[in-house]
């Protein structure tokens, strides 16, 4: 009898690796001074709100929370102007894209995506034996026509990642409504804005706005994790009419978002002080950080978001490594067919003008 077998949609997939964790570098190297830019967090911690009540949600961590998280649900409703029964809560948009493709794909089915994107669309589309369809990006940003070209019977699923990672590129409100023109009512049009508050072109789509007007085939996805600095509790949400949410409530874990992320949630939404402060350390860095990097001789993806796109060229990969050494993590982009690049997080001031002056020796080495 042959041993116990995983299933078969599981060969295909080439595993997500996150960017390694500030504890794993310190033990691996012996340090103590690690900053991280890798995974695009907020370099200014969670917010002050957010924070004071998870402490006072604590003595209450014996108690199941919320299955139906109903008051972030509907404080979340009340903010982005659409009805609680639109919105769903979960364990970061990474659990909604995942309940979005157990809740919609069958074997065979078609999802497209372009390429590079975020990889877990296509790890779950695997999952579910579905069958990734890659458009490849024009100038770093999604192809949209192409995209729509690539439309067929058997297409489920298009996932719009807006602002694209690991790019940092947008497509415009233009750009979207022609290709939703194209798009038949039997495929589901995710659009993935994890990034979005950082955002601030004329041209960025509002897409509640065809929530709001009553598509049926149309999910946005949405994150705590960047602009609000949590996400260390995992918490993500998505906007859709009621008909397209109810299948991802069938397949949702019975308490997928813990007391201290719903706690946390609520009192975050509140806080404009901490999100303004975000946006503006993030647009001074990232024009400072591109600054330096073009100064040094490498070339930056102009981005819309809290990280940008380097091309470092062929030794990009040990330019990673020896910032390791240095303790300082960035991500290289080979996971993304991108081997040249590294994507850099945005930091404060003091973590940007580190990492450049680390670059500046390591080309001296090199």
């Amino acid at each position: 009898m042959s041993p116990v077998q995983p299933q078969r949609g599981l060969a295909a997939i080439r595993p997500y690796i996150p960017g390694k964790p500030v504890e794993e570098v310190q033990r691996e190297y012996g340090l103590t001074d690690v900053i991280k830019l890798a995974s695009n967090e907020n370099p200014l911690g969670p917010s002050p709100r957010a924070m004071r009540a998870l402490a006072e949600e604590v003595p209450r961590l014996h108690l199941y929370p919320d299955a139906d998280s109903h008051d972030l649900r509907h404080a979340l409703a009340r903010h982005l102007n659409v009805r609680p029964d639109q919105m769903t809560v979960g364990n970061g948009a990474d659990g909604l894209i995942v309940q979005t493709c157990l809740a919609y794909l069958d074997e065979g089915d078609e999802v497209i995506t372009g390429h590079p994107t975020f990889p877990l669309y296509e790890t779950y589309t695997h999952v579910m034996r579905a069958r990734p369809v890659r458009v490849p990006l024009k100038d770093f940003r999604l192809d949209l026509e192409g995209m729509a070209a690539a439309l067929t019977d058997r297409t489920k699923i298009v996932f719009v990642c807006n602002p694209n990672n690991p790019t940092g590129t947008i497509v415009t409100r233009t750009e979207v409504e022609a290709f939703l023109a194209r798009v038949p009512d039997h495929v589901l049009v995710v659009f993935d804005e994890a990034y979005y508050e950082f955002v601030h072109a004329d041209d960025f789509p509002d897409t509640l706005a065809y929530v709001r007007e009553g598509r049926k085939n149309v999910l946005v996805l949405r994150t705590f994790s960047k602009i609000y600095g949590l996400a260390g509790v995992r918490l993500g949400y998505a906007v859709a009419e009621p008909e397209v949410l109810e299948p991802l409530l069938r397949v949702k874990e019975p308490f997928n978002v813990n007391r201290l992320a719903q706690a946390a949630g609520l009192a975050a939404l509140e806080d404009d002080g901490f999100v303004d402060a975000t946006l503006a350390a993030t647009i001074n860095g990232r024009q400072a950080l591109c600054r330096g990097l073009e100064r040094l001789g490498f070339s930056c993806v102009p981005s819309h978001t809290n990280f940008v796109l380097v091309r470092i060229g062929p030794k990009a990969r040990e330019v990673a490594q020896r910032l390791l050494e240095r303790g300082i993590i960035v991500r290289p982009c080979d996971l993304y067919d991108l081997p040249d690049y590294l994507r850099i997080t945005i930091g404060t001031p003091m973590q940007n003008a580190r990492l450049l002056r680390a670059l500046e020796e390591i080309i001296h080495e090199m």
